[in-house]
């Protein structure tokens, strides 16, 4: 699993904006890192996967890629 140079104050904060879960360091399809809502969210065995870019995490829901558990 890839980790984020998030700093550590920063990671305490960051929730998922749609379901306000936790957010945990995971990689994506393409290999590249992303965080990833730790909890349902949208339905049962819903997530959502959050990317970022150049370090930054782009929390817009409407961007997010939603997959199943």
């Amino acid at each position: 699993m890839t980790t984020t140079t998030l700093d550590p104050w920063l990671r305490e904060i960051l929730r998922c904006p749609v379901g306000l879960h936790e957010l945990v360091d995971a990689t994506g399809t393409s290999g590249d890192p992303e965080l990833h809502c730790a909890a349902d969210c949208g339905g049962p065995g819903q997530r959502r996967a959050y990317r970022i870019d150049a370090g930054v995490p782009v929390l817009l829901a409407d961007e997010a890629r939603v997959f199943t558990i």
